[in-house]
């Protein structure tokens, strides 16, 4: 059916190419690994496909269950680590949108940044890369393996989540644009030669710095993760209010309102004020100071047009949409605070001892005896490894198999890797008990 009333992805691209700044990436220019392009007549452009891939994703739910820094099971209104990328979605996009950058790319990296994380926050991305080193006493993975399994690091993750472990089509991953993934990888740091299993790393300028919606969205995750952070551990009691207000940032603001804020005797309403002008002073620094870096690079290179910023566009700086060196001192000192009263807060702190116990316990159960381990994970051994699946394996001979293959095999660690970073709090919980604490009625997760 042709309308007039329809528009169709040639149109929207057109559209957006006009909406956009010079210095946007368009719709476009989107390099797909695996297919030529999208559907002539499809409605949605190659970066809003993106998008709608990771929200199907099944990584991307089980992000509801992941902590961010408090748990989120034993309370109704902490972060968990969905909300938080549904923050740095939001962010990410008034920072591109203010820019004229493109909106649905940065949407499409904010939602898939952290896909990668572990539960427990990032005590399990410590633990794990620490296993992988052979820096934790509990695994005894041979030096063989250590020296060929590389490092754990939740950006790095993600990618392999969207690249390899998704499976929704014919083949692994979602076969994301480029665009979109080298946005998530480098949403933190990164750096060249990383030792770490990438299977794609084609396309992802690992030597040069992100494209400005990828930078849009680095500084989106820093804003909403301290702001949040900080609203959280108020919340449950972590640091006083009355000290948050002596920060120079939050007396600039104070300054700012006025009587207005002096007068207010409702202390949830001032806290929440103050949360909320917090957040939009940074973003609106980010904004401005970002805004004149663009602003002189485009003059200094005396480009005019997109063509001719495409040409350059790598030379841009990695901090070009980030904060103002004013606003970065005050950000830090925030930053420092939020570390010192709610990040080691014994609170906190005694999570990450229980995380580190529980990924432990579990990645040294998995190694020791790789048939506990859910049917899956062997299968994938089969699959991308070449073993024998081990539940096909005579008894007798198991033991020499696990032996002779399965441990020399820095493969099989990684496996064992993806299993445990992809699991949610509740079931890494889950999973625990019934290898580590056994009781009458108890279900076991793993199939």
């Amino acid at each position: 059916m042709n309308s007039t009333c329809i528009r169709r992805r040639a149109e929207l691209e057109e559209r957006e190419a006009r909406s956009l700044a010079l210095f946007g990436v368009r719709s476009n220019e989107a390099v797909r690994r695996r297919s030529t392009g999208e559907p002539e007549g499809s409605f949605r452009l190659a970066f809003q496909r993106d998008r709608d891939r990771i929200l199907h994703a099944r990584s991307f739910r089980r992000l509801k269950h992941k902590t961010q820094v408090f748990v989120p099971h034993v309370a109704d209104h902490p972060r968990t680590r969905l909300t938080h990328t549904l923050e740095v979605s939001q962010l990410g996009r008034t920072i591109a949108r203010a820019l004229g950058l493109n909106e649905d790319l940065a949407e499409a990296i904010a939602l898939g940044h952290d896909l990668g994380h572990t539960a427990f926050g990032h005590t399990g991305e410590t633990v794990l890369d620490e296993i992988l080193h052979g820096r934790n006493p509990e695994v005894d993975l041979p030096p063989a393996v250590v020296a060929a399994a590389g490092a754990f690091k939740h950006n790095y993750q993600s990618l392999r989540v969207v690249d390899l472990l998704e499976w929704r089509y014919d083949h692994p991953g979602l076969d994301l644009t480029d665009q979109v993934r080298e946005g998530i990888l480098k949403h933190t740091r990164w750096r060249v030669g990383f030792d770490f299993p990438l299977p794609h790393p084609e396309g992802l300028e690992l030597d040069r710095p992100c494209h400005l919606e990828g930078q849009a969205v680095a500084v989106a995750d820093e804003i909403a993760q301290q702001t949040h952070d900080l609203e959280d551990g108020l919340r449950a009691g972590s640091v006083a209010f009355e000290a948050v207000e002596e920060l120079e940032i939050s007396q600039r603001i104070i300054a700012k309102l006025g009587d207005q804020y002096r007068s207010e005797n409702r202390r949830w309403l001032r806290q929440s004020t103050l949360i909320r002008e917090l957040i939009g002073f940074f973003v609106t620094d980010v904004v401005d100071a970002s805004a004149r870096r663009i602003e002189a690079f485009l003059d200094r290179h005396r480009i005019g047009d997109h063509q001719a910023f495409v040409e350059r566009a790598r030379e841009v700086s990695q901090t070009t949409i980030w904060f103002s060196r004013d606003t970065q001192k005050l950000f830090d000192e925030l930053k420092a605070f939020i570390y010192q009263f709610i990040i080691n807060h014994i609170d906190v702190n005694r999570q990450d001892w229980r995380a580190r116990k529980v990924i432990t316990a579990l990645y040294r159960a998995f190694w020791t005896n790789p048939l506990t381990l859910p049917s899956y994970v062997l299968l994938r051994a089969r699959a991308e490894l070449g073993f024998p699946y081990l539940r096909d394996v005579p008894l007798g001979s198991v033991a020499d198999e696990v032996t002779g293959r399965y441990h020399a095999s820095s493969g099989f660690a990684r496996l064992i890797t993806d299993h445990i970073a992809g699991m949610s709090d509740r079931f890494a919980l889950e999973e625990f008990n019934s290898l580590e604490a056994p009781s009458l009625g108890q279900r076991f997760g793993g199939k």
